[in-house]
């Protein structure tokens, strides 16, 4: 298989292994790739599991023809990928090895040797040229290995990402990347989301055409789309609005009242309901649903004076992946001492930025008149924000929206007649209260400015404090001149046409300009209120709490060079170029300052 016209695919397929890494089922086998750069010099990229050693390497011999490889590159020593490296030594004695530091210590492990006599030790920065190929060499640490390192071939502008951007599947399997990919990555690197995003930072600034993943298939197309993926798995954001049910029921009265559950939510507008009986599902599926919905039921048992063991299990791996940033309710079952809700709730202490709802249900031994009306009260809890989106429920006019402006942060929409558009503002003031009149001020220089001086309205809606640093990266850091900053989302509209946020905010507010004053450099709207409408009562986050706990601190200790006062981006070298434009907010080198 040809990924571009001097790299090659020479990767195997297992269709014998049930069960990958002796835990998650791959009913559909597993790819190992491999690949080889020819050019002057050939590089082989990793190796494949000890199952397929012929099979590998009858695959470099039908592609190389007569000619010999001159390096094998390693980037991962687990041993799916680094199992046969003696082996090509072996056969190709003549070859170098190239890896990290700390690979060679884990060869040494492995096969009792650090190949001394033919090792490359290559880390952050280093280059390996090939001919008219140069490959750069990127430390990823914790990706999920700490020898891990990925390469990127500058002229094909291929990344080959190690593990990162893989799937459960073998590669003559059709079936849809997402679902799989989503579970291979929680289930095996969703534990080092930082790291992930540190080099998800490094991947910014690199121009990729192809990425040639580990595992799964090469992706040539859409680039985008999998790399915002991986942005909000290793950020742990959700990935879809919707609620998961996960549940254990020992003689069936917890799993009716989970069903009458399923209902409720289902009426009251909920989007997607997904449930898992955790003593019979996939548990590696139901961490991943976890993981791409915004709420998580969790319904046990006390069992022993704890809970559950298929509840536990569940519960231990959401924590060992950093499970955070999502609205949990708690339904507990007992006889006679309910402790189930008190210990789900001691074990996900640890995880960040969680919202317990205020309602937990507390069944004895069967639903009854008063566990019924905490099943509604939850259900009510968990679908108000469902029911304010929707037009046919919606309080259009609660005012009440009003008291979230403060010197808060907002995302105004607008829309230019063609696309939607939006922008992050902190300037958004209640002038009177009879009738109700809100001034927004936005700079001149912004295109949303321009569209709602022609078209006269626009929406408001107040960010709360659990928005993450996308949410500005996508409205504060692009011009909607030049982009579509909508189009990886499905907006929800107002009855102005406009869009407002589906998540992250506690209200919205659409307005009508009714006077316009020029300040110079910026505008004010004077707008009246047209419609309002509360979704939650989450707290309205501050330009304070942006600053303290959103925006990423620059990571600039023992650096030199500079960095981006819009974004943290760092810019490392002796001068930055006077065209210079940040790849992450493309603010221009004014908006730069060198490292002290």
């Amino acid at each position: 298989m040809y990924i571009t016209n001097d790299i090659k695919y020479i990767g195997v397929n297992d269709h014998k292994v049930d069960l990958f890494e002796g835990q998650y089922k791959v009913p559909s086998g597993m790819a190992y790739n491999s690949y080889a750069i020819m050019d002057d010099k050939i590089a082989i990229m990793d190796t494949v599991d000890a199952g397929f050693t012929h099979e590998w390497l009858d695959n470099i011999q039908n592609t190389l023809g007569s000619r010999r490889p001159d390096y094998l590159v390693v980037q991962h020593m687990e041993p799916d990928h680094s199992a046969n490296i003696a082996n090509f030594v072996k056969a190709y004695p003549e070859a170098k090895i190239v890896s990290s530091a700390k690979a060679f210590v884990m060869m040494k492990n492995f096969f009792g040797t650090e190949f001394e006599d033919k090792r490359i030790v290559v880390g952050e920065g280093d280059t390996l040229c090939l001919g008219k190929h140069t490959l750069a060499f990127v430390a990823a640490p914790m990706v999920h290995w700490p020898e891990v390192i990925v390469t990127y071939d500058v002229t094909d502008k291929v990344l080959f990402s190690a593990d990162g951007f893989g799937k459960f599947g073998a590669l003559d399997v059709d079936e849809p990347w997402t679902d799989e990919a989503r579970r291979y990555f929680i289930g095996i690197v969703g534990k080092y989301g930082a790291q992930v995003q540190s080099l998800l930072k490094k991947a910014a600034g690199l121009d990729i055409s192809i990425i040639c993943p580990l595992h799964g298939p090469v992706l040539t197309e859409n680039l985008g789309y999998y790399l915002n993926l991986y942005n909000t798995w290793s950020s742990y954001q959700p990935e879809e609005e919707g609620i998961v049910i996960a549940y254990t029921s020992v003689y069936g009265n917890t799993k009716k009242a989970v069903l009458q559950l399923v209902d409720k939510l289902k009426a009251n507008g909920c989007p997607r309901v997904v449930v898992h009986d955790l003593a019979r599902c996939d548990m590696a599926e139901a961490v991943g649903d976890a993981f791409r919905y915004s709420k998580l039921v969790l319904a046990t048992t006390t069992y022993n004076a704890d809970i559950f063991p298929f509840m536990r299990e569940f519960i231990n791996h959401l924590t060992e992946r950093n499970f955070s940033n999502r609205t949990v309710a708690l339904v507990e079952n007992g006889s006679w001492a309910p402790l189930a809700a008190k210990v789900m709730r001691g074990m996900l202490e640890k995880c960040k930025n969680l919202i317990f709802t205020d309602t937990t249900v507390k069944i004895l031994s069967a639903l009854n008149e008063d566990s019924g009306a905490q099943l509604n009260s939850l259900v009510e809890e968990l679908c108000r924000e469902y029911l304010a989106q929707q037009d046919s429920t919606a309080n259009k006019n609660d005012l009440t929206a009003l008291f979230n402006i403060g010197y808060g942060l907002y995302v105004v929409t607008s829309n230019d007649g063609k696309k939607d558009n939006g922008l992050i503002v902190n300037t958004v003031t209640q002038v009177t209260n009879t009738p109700n009149r809100l001034a927004v001020t936005i700079n001149k220089n912004n295109y949303s400015h321009h569209i709602i001086k022609q078209t006269g309205i626009m929406n408001i809606s107040c960010l709360t404090v659990d928005a993450p640093f996308k949410v500005f990266e996508s409205f504060g850091f692009r011009s909607g001149r030049n982009v579509d900053k909508f189009a990886d989302c499905e907006p929800l509209r107002s009855d102005n046409g406009l869009v407002f946020l589906p998540r992250y905010i506690n209200s919205f507010m659409s307005l009508k300009v009714e006077q316009y004053i020029d300040l110079d450099t910026h505008g004010m709207f004077i707008c009246s209120v047209t419609e309002a409408r509360v979704l939650s009562d989450r707290e309205t986050m501050t330009y304070a709490y942006y600053h303290n706990n959103v925006k990423p601190k620059p990571q600039t200790q023992g650096k030199k060079g500079y960095v981006c006062k819009i974004c943290g981006f760092v810019y490392e070298g002796e001068e930055l170029p006077e065209d210079y434009i940040c790849p992450l907010c493309k603010h221009g080198a004014a908006d730069f300052e060198e490292i002290k």
